[in-house]
């Protein structure tokens, strides 16, 4: 089930409020806690609430902190956007979201309003949000002003955008002529056969229409009298310049009345016309010109028993009439009617039934690189571990190390004197304390004695001595790996000056292998723009047999599943199914049939080619009856040539992020670096490997 949904419009004055507010009330009705979550708000002055914020909060009574109702301003965005650093926005949105997630049975999310000039721009943030939180969206567009073939080619394009990356529930066009709805609503499913439902809600003149609150806001006015009637709805106005006896038959429902302040015959004689039977009732009064009623005029206003608002304002009468026809009505806490209506409103032309049980059953199959790193913090977070980086004078090591400190994931030791590790820091101008880091000299630790013993009785049956012993826990990477098999660290990271056999000789001396492993093997976590795929074995084993290769096969899956992956593995060759011949695609095909055996109820599939494991056009076209063909989650390499180049040649070439390599089989987790790391590589190894002591 969906714990959350997406509320995206593709245009200013949308009427998306009618959408959020209906579909608030439909789930109140099914579930107890309802959460509310606006990414991005519009700038406010300080000590505002945002508008759309305060009407569902006060109006549902949501028991929540009004700084947990969003993520940023609009200007912050645009800052960020700016310094390059949309993936921060990004990160926060989740964060903030997954708090609410925690906290709620189901989360509301309202996108962005529209009401600047760079829609394309909104539109993507819109899209890269819904596709992020890992939840179904609602797009709602509206159809005032245009023709039935132009609203048909908006709302096709962005279903069209929006389906490539996140899944389209519902699409809801507002503000359609009553006699048109259903000629749009046929026209639309004739265009869209993605089974997304359609509703159209016809134009409702009194949410079009604006208050008299609003008006005073967009004018600056000041009100005379009134004040308790601003919710008075306006559905037209008109502009008195003519003498009162003409002027009265002009008069028409919830008409508001512009004149020159100087004008009494008017405004006394719209206030009685508004209290007599024979005529309309108005809304109100605006004042031009700055201009005031004489205190006589006053006075005899104040002791009326009714009077609907009065409003001051400096600008001209044409001035004036041409910006309250500009002005756009907006759905806010006090109009209680309003919300009424929308809500009302919603409930007609929506199959809240239906829609309902579509978000009840539905499950989310995206899976972004950015939840899954939101994901992989939460988890280190949740049960912090000690990790080990043996290279401590490294400058990428440092950085990450600052990170990680900063973020308080994990507790960390580096491994190196204390007082050139401070210069290092100093040197590079990192942000962080010596002091709050566990840094050790092996041949200074208070443990060297104790931890060249045990080398030595590990390791006599080899050969060795003790004063070799001694000899080589001076060597980091042994210090460092012996720390995590005497339970002084959970877990190592190192590499990045490294070779990957100096790293891992100590770990596959003494941590050795899990029970029933044969071979130690990795993986890399790609973090492509719109997945997260599994490539083993790209770092360890050079020419894997059909044994080794199903068995990492088996142990990429379960690392897959372990970190909310769902496992389909595809096991490549340069040959998909039946159709190629040749020694390295028998033995793809025979570590496939193994991996069978071993574990039938895997997804798997062997061989296959890379563009049909992850193409679903290509992979239905080769292999029409495959579970996996097109939708492979983890790739297994025939050789450890063929997966370094691949894992290489697709991170550089896509900018994907690949987080590993991750050493699968051992005791304790320990994992190697490349030595072109970035000090980004470093911070999310550390944490995978937190995840990995977790599991111990």
């Amino acid at each position: 089930m969906s714990k959350g949904i997406y509320v995206a419009t593709i245009e200013p004055n949308s009427g998306k409020s009618v959408v959020v507010l209906g579909l608030m009330r439909m789930l109140l009705g099914k579930t107890a806690k309802v959460g509310y979550f606006r990414p991005i708000i519009e700038d406010t002055k300080t000590g505002e609430m945002d508008n759309h914020i305060n009407t569902v909060v006060s109006y549902f009574e949501i028991d929540i902190n009004y700084k947990k109702t969003f993520a940023y301003t609009r200007s912050e965005v645009l800052d960020l956007y700016n310094k390059g650093k949309s993936g921060d926005v990004i990160d926060e949105i989740i964060k903030k979201y997954k708090y609410l997630e925690d906290r709620f049975d189901f989360v509301l999310v309202e996108g962005t309003d529209f009401s600047h000039e760079n829609s394309s721009l909104e539109l993507d943030i819109n899209l890269l949000i819904s596709k992020n939180l890992g939840i179904p969206a609602i797009i709602v567009s509206q159809g005032d002003g245009k023709s039935l073939s132009e609203v048909a080619d908006n709302v096709q394009l962005a279903h069209d955008a929006f389906k490539e990356e996140v899944d389209v529930l519902s699409i809801m066009t507002n503000k359609i002529n009553p006699n048109e709805a259903s000629n749009l609503k046929s026209l639309l499913k004739t265009r869209i056969k993605s089974g997304t439902d359609i509703t159209v809600i016809p134009k409702i003149s009194s949410l079009a229409s604006p208050t008299v609150k609003e008006i005073i806001k967009k004018l600056k006015g000041n009100i005379l009298f009134g004040s308790d009637m601003l919710n008075n709805q306006v559905d037209s106005f008109n502009v008195a310049t003519m003498q009162l006896r003409n002027y009265l038959n002009q008069l028409r429902d919830d008409c508001l009345v512009i004149t020159a302040g100087d004008r009494a015959d008017i405004i006394l004689g719209a206030l009685q016309a508004n209290i007599s039977k024979n005529y309309p009732k108005i809304s109100g009064i605006i004042l031009t010109g700055g201009l005031m009623p004489e205190e006589s005029i006053l006075k005899l206003i104040e002791g009326l028993s009714s009077i609907v608002p009065i409003v001051s304002v400096k600008g001209g009468t044409f001035s004036v009439a041409n910006d309250i026809g500009k002005i756009k009505s907006r759905i806010y806490a006090e109009n209680i009617e309003k919300i009424e209506t929308s809500i009302a409103t919603f409930e007609m032309h929506v199959d809240t039934d239906k829609l309902a049980n579509d978000l009840i059953t539905f499950e989310s199959e995206i899976f972004t690189p950015r939840m899954f790193q939101y994901n992989l913090l939460q988890r280190a977070l949740n049960n912090k571990k000690h990790i080990v980086l043996p290279e401590g004078y490294d400058e990428r090591v440092l950085k990450a190390a600052a990170r990680l400190i900063d973020a308080h994931v994990v507790d960390l030791t580096l491994i190196g004197e204390k007082e050139k590790i401070k210069e290092r820091i100093e040197h590079f101008d990192i942000s962080l304390d010596i002091n709050d880091i566990n840094v050790v000299n092996p041949i200074e630790s208070p443990h060297f004695e104790d931890y060249a013993n045990t080398f030595y009785e590990l390791r006599k049956h080899k050969g060795v001595n003790l004063d070799m012993a001694k000899d080589t826990m001076i060597d980091v990477s042994y210090f460092a790996t012996m720390m995590i098999h005497k339970g002084h660290a959970d877990g190592m990271v190192s590499g990045a000056v490294h070779t990957t056999a100096h790293t891992l000789r100590p770990a596959l001396q003494f941590i050795k292998t899990k029970p029933g492993v044969n071979i130690v093997s990795s993986i890399f976590f790609m973090c492509l723009e719109d997945r997260v795929s599994i490539f083993g074995d790209c770092a360890i084993n050079p020419n894997p047999n059909a044994e080794q290769l199903a068995e990492i096969a088996i142990s990429s899956a379960k690392t897959a599943k372990d970190f909310g992956v769902e496992p389909k593995v595809a096991m490549l060759s340069y040959s998909s199914g039946a159709s190629g011949k040749g020694e390295d695609v028998e033995r793809v095909r025979k570590a496939t049939e193994i991996a069978k055996a071993q574990a039938p109820d895997l997804k798997i599939e062997g061989p296959i080619q890379y563009d049909a494991a992850v193409d679903m056009r290509i992979g239905k076209s080769k292999l029409p009856d495959s579970e996996v063909a097109g939708q492979a989650s983890v790739l297994i390499f025939p050789d450890l040539n063929t997966g370094n180049n691949t894992y290489k040649a697709v991170q550089r070439e896509t900018g994907a992020l690949a987080i590993g390599p991750m050493l699968q089989g051992l005791n304790k987790p320990v994992n190697d670096l490349s030595r072109g790391c970035t000090a980004d590589d470093i911070y999310s190894t550390v944490i995978i490997t937190a995840i990995q002591a977790q599991d111990l």
